[in-house]
């Protein structure tokens, strides 16, 4: 059944290779089965939560091929060959903890903890936006295209604004990203 997806493969579920935190896994997955419940369910990284299940908190915030999506939206076989990376594994290998990750605990940027790794992945993914010139709606349109943007308290807002904290510890978020996005470490595995 199914012959041209191997063996294990049905007309609804199809084998499916991810790079995740720099490790390949094949899993044959459901077509209906969402990134977010592969990553919890099948390999057991619970760092990404599952908090509106619609796109709209960004609990589930993770980055594929370097770019920050929300994981309950995005079918895992559509990633087939994607590098994601979840909060487990920014820090890479190493021991110590993503520059953001140490920022946020420097900050006591968080509260109850259930936003903080989809806040961290976002921060990530926005940090290595406004480094590429991708500007945001506050942006000063006089910013020349393809610069990196200068990353103010206003941008750090507007970027990480489609991640929700319900105990409110946004400004100790904003100071955590700010300082790091004055440091200058923002890439995914950077110590």
């Amino acid at each position: 059944m199914g012959s041209e997806h191997g063996p294990r493969s049905s007309p609804h579920r199809s084998d499916t290779t991810l790079r995740v935190n720099g490790k390949p896994h094949t899993l044959t997955v459901d077509h209906r089965r969402v990134l977010l419940d592969l990553l919890r369910e099948d390999l057991n990284l619970t760092g990404a939560k599952k908090g509106c299940d619609h796109g709209q908190c960004g609990a589930c915030t993770v980055l594929v091929d370097g770019r920050r999506v929300n994981s309950c939206l995005l079918l895992a076989v559509t990633l087939d060959g994607s590098d994601i990376t979840t909060v487990e594994g920014l820090s890479g290998d190493g021991e110590d903890p993503h520059p953001l990750q140490r920022a946020f605990l420097e900050r006591d940027a968080f509260q109850c903890g259930y936003c903080t790794p989809g806040q961290i992945c976002s921060a990530v993914g926005a940090l290595a936006e406004a480094e590429s010139g991708h500007p945001s709606h506050v942006t000063d349109p006089a910013t020349p295209s393809g610069r990196p943007v200068a990353l103010d308290r206003d941008e750090i807002r507007e970027r990480l604004s489609g991640n929700l904290c319900r105990c409110g510890a946004y400004p100790r978020i904003v100071d955590a990203v700010e300082d790091v996005a004055g440091a200058g470490s923002t890439r995914p595995g950077s110590t």
